[in-house]
């Protein structure tokens, strides 16, 4: 059964087959496909035509993915999904910090990427939480003060933190759930509406970049506590 979307998905990847496979999988699907072969060509097609998500390779030749992919996080806001060959750890990790919102290793179902690819449009579409009205919209922790509505960091001197959407979302959560235990799994449901597992590193390098960020900011780096076999916790007293 087809979906009635009219979404534009990006295909970047050097392998003619998997390009040609994946356009004629989606496009029955109801997607409208693009496909480019290098940087270049994607970042042509980026700017022409706007595509709801972008799916792409890291090996590409030339301008590799991982580049390609910080280019897109800074000029565009548009959903990311990496893939990496099954013996490419180190990219997958690279690629998450770069920015990505998910990643599949070769070789993919396309059931599974189809999967992928709902999840990630819907989690992009959906935001943040609707805050209650009766919430602050300006919430201070050490060192910081978070506006809630533009979603936006300050520091002590007034200067702005900058964070990506998915650190932002990560941070969220935490304020809301002081002095409490976040197991990996919580963390990727809260923020991403997704299950982790034991492979998976994404809420880890998210942590630590959002703790490096909030060094910055006098006791920055105690206010994520990681607690040994279970998770993470934020701790607003911690000195």
């Amino acid at each position: 059964m087809t979906t009635s979307t009219t979404d534009t998905i990006l295909v970047v990847d050097d392998d003619a087959v998997i390009r040609a496979m994946i356009e004629e999988y989606f496009a029955a699907q109801g997607f409208a496909v693009l496909a480019a072969a290098n940087a270049p060509a994607a970042r042509a097609l980026l700017v022409t035509s706007r595509p709801a998500l972008v799916f792409l390779d890291v090996g590409l030749p030339g301008e590799d993915g991982l580049s390609l992919a910080r280019h897109v996080r800074e000029q565009f806001d548009i959903p990311i999904i990496m893939v990496s060959g099954a013996s490419e750890p180190l990219d997958r990790i690279v690629g998450l910090e770069v920015g990505a919102d998910d990643y599949v290793s070769k070789p993919f179902e396309l059931r599974e990427l189809l999967a992928r690819v709902k999840s990630v449009l819907r989690r992009y579409r959906q935001g943040p939480p609707a805050a209650a009205s009766d919430a602050p919209h300006r919430v201070r922790i050490p060192g910081f003060e978070l506006d809630m509505q533009s979603r936006r960091v300050f520091g002590q001197d007034d200067s702005e933190l900058t964070l990506t959407r998915m650190e932002f979302d990560l941070l969220q959560v935490f304020i809301e759930h002081p002095n409490r235990v976040l197991s990996r799994d919580q963390l990727l449901n809260l923020t991403q509406n997704r299950d982790w597992d034991p492979y998976d590193r994404s809420v880890d390098i998210r942590v630590a970049r959002l703790r490096r960020k909030l060094e910055g900011g006098p006791r920055g780096p105690d206010l994520i506590r990681t607690v040994r076999g279970v998770g993470y916790m934020y701790d607003p007293g911690a000195r």
